[in-house]
């Protein structure tokens, strides 16, 4: 039964019906303000008749990704089948051969003009002296050598690749698992290996996660059996033979690549294949994959052990295969399984060699910490799991600070202890974690490490001491230890979530990740065409730049700083009556801008003829939000920074801390209070900050 409608416009607040079911669709596909704009400028597009879309349904959809898809390598199955307790077990993997990616992008004219294909050695001048940085792997003094070492023939290059290869939650609930396996091309530039453009990541493997003959993630039964972990062993390195079949042949005999753009030939290079890998270990007596530290040093940094050598390890399985005796005790000793090393085929790839450190997956009061950009900001830290790194690394940071008033050396000694080895981590983090290194930040890193491990020691003391039970006094891992040898999970896991139906996982999510990759590649053209096409028109011969200029970069924007979000005008005399009620700081405003004015504004270049006197009813324009450029200290790029000072930011309130040039040698940690812009009669108008210095000294009492 109907009633007749009591609105002919139901749809209401919408100014249309249209307006109301795209935000429905929003809604329940999750959008964000990037997508939700970049949608409706395209019905803006299709309406006013400069673009077309002519697809009407998911299937015409799914049809047009996989013909773009055709043109990247499909992924491929292979069964892997070992003998376990008597019984044939096959597994499946998926695999996109490692070559075929590799010479996509070796014949992507786009990418040619990014590649490097020499070792290089660059210095910067610091105003006495040039000293020696490392910024990219061809920098370092390892590519180097790798180089020198190549055969004798014309324009012998190592070409790097470098392979990740761990496990991933997919789901929310962590039931569902995977485990992908990443290549990127070490011959780009970072910033393109670590992006995600064509160049960037990709997915090459997907490995059998399900290691069991009934095909679970573990088995509780026969976890840590010798047998059982050899199985394990056997499936991930006969998995990986599919992967890296042609590298282990073009590592040995070179490949003839011709690199040419814009219609000229620019090189001819003979190529050598090398890995540099980042992944996992396992606990056995000797687990660290770089040295023959034991399981009971690995926390003690202070002592260096002999190196994984390839050759030994060789030795010692090919004593195993006459001798299961006297060759098991020789690869207990080095920590190994009697499995042979698929990377062991590759020229220049000793694993234990090419093993890179990677600081990130290295990690594992706090709702009042202050936010800012970049960092994460958590409400509590009780029940809660990671699958983001940079969250761990902020939590760690987070944590040290608001335990400082907690954990003192009367109330908590052995708290005070672990305050020295969370401090000392937090300093080991930032100096690894820096984009470039010179020798006097590896210096600052091994003075660290020496501190780190004796914070470490006296901490191990201090418990055994104390008698308290259930403290961690066992520091034998091999992620303490691995500090000494310091040299994409989220599209996977959204399309799990939702573009899969929960079942044969591997093929739909590869699937998925293939159309993915042929977007980027469509994309990257598409992306040409129109800058060329820009270019044309405006009669510019400039070259033409890989990516896109974003909202973040520093070249949005002239100058040193840009305000933003600014708020409705408003008079001296309100501010000063409105918030010194609640903010010291506004006491007296007036008359600390007048004075500021006529001591300082000299000194900054502008003419002052007379005494300064900001009136009561001078109009003042406060801001929200302000962008700052300047050249990082790290890598002598120019950097923006991103400042709040914001009473409701997200929900709550966020005025950022900085730092801040007070003269040509003098710096000052302060913190925002106020961002505005004025006219000083007679003068000029000016942007200004009112801000708290941190300059109070820290005494016992605070």
């Amino acid at each position: 039964m109907f009633t007749p409608p009591t609105d002919d416009t139901p749809y209401y607040p919408f100014q249309v019906a249209g307006n109301f079911e795209f935000m429905e669709v929003a809604l329940v596909a999750s959008l964000n303000q990037v997508q939700v704009d970049k949608l409706l400028d395209l019905i803006s597009c299709v309406a006013q008749g400069t673009a077309q879309v002519t697809l009407k349904n998911n299937v015409e959809l799914h049809k047009a990704c996989d013909a773009a898809a055709a043109q990247p390598m499909p992924f491929c199955k292979h069964d892997v089948t070992t003998l376990y307790k008597k019984e044939m077990l096959m597994y499946e993997v998926f695999m996109h051969p490692v070559w075929e990616w590799a010479l996509d992008l070796l014949q992507n004219e786009l990418l040619a003009p990014y590649f490097v294909w020499d070792a290089q050695c660059v210095y910067k001048y610091s105003g006495k002296v040039f000293k020696h940085f490392y910024d990219e792997p061809w920098t370092a003094d390892h590519w180097w050598d790798i180089q020198s070492s190549l055969p004798d023939v014309g324009n012998a290059i190592p070409f790097g690749l470098i392979i990740h290869a761990n496990k991933t939650k997919l789901s929310s609930f962590g039931t569902a698992k995977g485990y992908p396996v990443v290549v990127q091309c070490a011959n780009l530039l970072v910033e393109i290996w670590n992006s995600h453009v064509i160049g960037g990541g990709c997915v090459v493997g997907w490995l059998s996660y399900a290691l069991t003959p009934l095909q679970v993630p573990e088995d509780a039964q026969e976890e840590g059996r010798l047998g059982y972990t050899n199985l394990k062993q056997t499936v991930w390195h006969e998995s990986f033979v599919k992967l890296l079949d042609d590298i282990a042949h073009y590592s040995q005999t070179g490949y003839s690549h011709t690199s040419s753009y814009n219609n000229c030939v620019a090189s001819h290079v003979w190529i050598f294949v090398h890995l540099l890998l980042t992944i996992r270990w396992h606990t056995c007596k000797c687990p660290c994959p770089v040295c023959l530290v034991p399981i009971d040093q690995l926390h003690n940094l202070t002592k260096t052990y002999p190196p994984h050598l390839m050759d030994q390890a060789q030795d010692s399985l090919s004593t195993y295969d006459y001798s299961h005796m006297e060759g098991e005790e020789l690869l207990k000793a080095l920590g190994l399984q009697p499995i042979e090393n698929i990377f062991w085929w590759i020229r220049d790839s000793d694993p234990h060699v090419a093993l890179s450190f990677d600081h990130l997956h290295a990690l594992q009061h706090i709702s009042n910490f202050p936010r800012w950009h970049g960092l994460s900001h958590f409400k509590n830290t009780l029940n809660v799991t990671f699958s983001d790194g940079n969250k761990k690394c902020n939590l760690a940071k987070e944590i040290f600070y608001a335990c400082l008033d907690v954990l003192t050396k009367d109330k908590a000694p052995e708290g005070y202890c672990l305050l020295h080895v969370l401090a000392s981590y937090l300093e080991l983090d930032s100096l690894i974690g820096l984009d470039v290194h010179m020798e006097k930040t590896i210096e600052m890193i091994e003075a660290e490490l020496l501190r780190f491990s004796g914070a470490l020691k006296g901490y191990i003391e201090c418990i055994e001491r104390s008698g308290l039970d259930g403290l961690q006094t066992d520091w034998n891992f091999p992620k303490a230890h691995l500090w000494q040898h310091i040299s994409m999970h989220g599209p996977l896991k959204e399309a799990y979530e939702c573009q899969s139906n929960g079942r044969d996982t591997a093929s739909q999510i590869l699937c998925v990740n293939k159309h993915q990759l042929a977007a980027k590649l469509l994309r990257m053209h598409i992306d040409h065409h129109m800058n060329w096409s820009q270019v044309q028109a405006q009669g510019s011969d400039s070259g033409l730049d890989l990516e896109e200029t974003d909202g973040d970069d520093p070249r949005a924007f002239e100058g040193h700083t840009y305000l933003s979000s600014p708020c409705k005008p408003t008079t001296m005399q309100n501010i000063e009556t409105d918030c010194s009620q609640t903010d010291s700081a506004f006491v007296d405003f007036r008359k600390k801008l007048s004075n500021f004015c006529n001591q300082c504004l000299v000194s900054y270049g502008y003419q002052v003829q007379k005494w300064i006197v900001i009136p009561p009813g001078l109009e003042i324009r406060e801001y929200k939000y302000l962008k700052v450029n300047y050249e990082s200290l790290v890598d002598w790029k120019l950097n923006t920074n991103h400042l709040q000072c914001n009473p409701m930011f997200h929900g709550a309130p966020q005025y950022d801390c900085a730092v801040v040039q007070l003269t040509k040698v003098d710096v000052a940690f302060v913190h925002l209070i106020s961002i505005f812009s004025c006219k000083i009669p007679d003068v000029c108008s000016i942007d200004l900050a009112l801000m708290h210095p941190f300059a109070a000294k820290m005494g016992a009492s605070h």
